[in-house]
């Protein structure tokens, strides 16, 4: 495929350039037109000269308007048009009364009759500058419409990075409250070592945390990484009741997904899986690609969610509605920051299998991020156990999507 030397850029991009580009192509044009008319017509060579001074004449008239359809286009629209109405049949009886009196010089055949003369040239400037006005005020106010729209854009893309910068912002201060309490316990019980441990770790989480755009992407494999320095951190805590394993298809390690997107999901899981069991639990992550789209599931071998009458009940935590413990970040900012981030085209949905766990399977639009020149292959994410169970998204289980989860009491 051949590829051009050169990028086209568009029209209105120099809006300068464009209008002066404008003028002598236009005026040109009606400069060709007249002539070759009047040479068809059998007029002699005689009259390229009229027909030089009428496009001379237009083009400087076309000036004076510009500046004073500039000015008139920031009034009240009822200003505009009169004001226009009266500035443009002012030049066209100039322009006809210019093109009437060189007619009058140049050709012997004239009888004297100016008015006559006047009244039958008076058509053609007219046309002109009608066409030409008409022509003006429709590229600039396309133009001014055109501006809003990227302003309007501009702004709305604003209004999103804001948004999910500040839906990012929720996490380290929900992170920070459960972390430094368990720093606090350990330092009660006099355990300096694991709080030191602790804290160290806890450094090296944050600083990794402060070199992401705060309502920027990752790659999957990016965000894998933040995930196993707060696992660290919580290993601390829990030892060998935390149990993880990662199962990352390679292709799938390179999608893009929003930062820390999957965090809340772990440490959910921590919260109502690990903790809770004197036997802790393990939890799972997957990432595949199913066509042009990303899924990752995220689960654990916890009680699940307790029923009632056989309707699920989220935790406060999960649903963002706890008023009590809860800081209100859970699967309610995972679900907000999806919809700023791809609208409708996400899927979040929980599963609770029968068996209990708890599941909750995200899909997103696959976009691979960009190959940088001297970045080495790519390598799939390992787990700590080789043999991993198939997927639990093919299990049977009641799913509730994120409408559903809004609505759960």
């Amino acid at each position: 495929m051949a590829v051009l030397p050169f990028q086209p850029t568009p029209f209105f991009k120099n809006k300068n350039r464009a209008f002066w580009n404008l003028q002598f192509a236009g005026w040109g044009g009606a400069f060709l037109l007249r002539a070759i008319t009047g040479l068809v017509g059998g007029q002699d060579a005689s009259f390229l000269v009229i027909v030089a001074i009428e496009a001379i004449t237009g083009f400087s008239i076309s000036l004076v308007l510009s500046v004073i359809y500039q000015r008139l286009m920031t009034q009240k629209p009822l200003v505009t048009w009169a004001s226009t109405a009266v500035v443009l049949t002012f030049a066209v009886w100039l322009f006809t009364f210019i093109i009437a009196w060189v007619i009058s010089l140049t050709r012997a055949s004239f009888d004297g009759n100016f008015v006559s003369l006047f009244i039958g040239f008076l058509i053609w400037p007219l046309t002109l500058l009608g066409g030409w006005s008409a022509l003006y005020y429709a590229i600039n106010f396309f133009l001014q419409v055109e501006e809003q729209a990227d302003r309007l854009e501009r702004l709305e893309a604003q209004a999103t990075s804001a948004q999910l910068a500040m839906l990012r912002y929720q996490l380290n201060p929900h992170f920070l409250f459960n972390t430094l309490n368990s720093i606090s316990t350990l330092v009660l019980l006099k355990q300096t070592a694991p709080a030191n441990a602790m804290l160290t770790r806890l450094s090296s989480f944050l600083r990794h945390t402060l070199m992401i755009e705060a309502s920027g992407t990752v790659t999957l494999e990016q965000e894998i990484e933040t995930l196993k320095l707060y696992l660290g951190i919580e290993r601390m805590r829990f030892e060998e009741r935390l149990r993880t394993e990662f199962n990352i298809e390679p292709d799938a390690a390179l999608a893009c997904l929003p930062a820390m997107l999957l965090q809340p999901l772990v440490e959910n899981a921590i919260k109502y899986a690990v903790s809770p069991q004197e036997e802790g639990a393990k939890i799972s992550l997957e990432a595949q690609l199913v066509g042009q789209r990303l899924r990752v599931t995220v689960s654990d071998t916890g009680p699940g969610l307790p029923s009632d009458g056989g309707h699920h009940i989220l935790p406060d935590a999960l649903t963002g509605e706890g008023r009590a413990v809860s800081t209100g970040v859970g699967l309610a900012n995972i679900r907000d920051r999806l919809a700023q981030a791809y609208g409708d085209d996400h899927l979040f949905e929980i599963r609770t299998p029968p068996t209990g766990g708890f599941t909750v399977i995200i899909e997103l639009p696959f976009t691979k991020a960009e190959d940088d020149a001297e970045q080495a292959a790519p390598r799939a994410v390992s787990g700590t156990n080789p043999q991993v169970a198939p997927p639990k998204s093919a299990m049977p289980a009641p799913a509730l999507t994120s409408r559903q989860i809004g609505t759960q009491t």
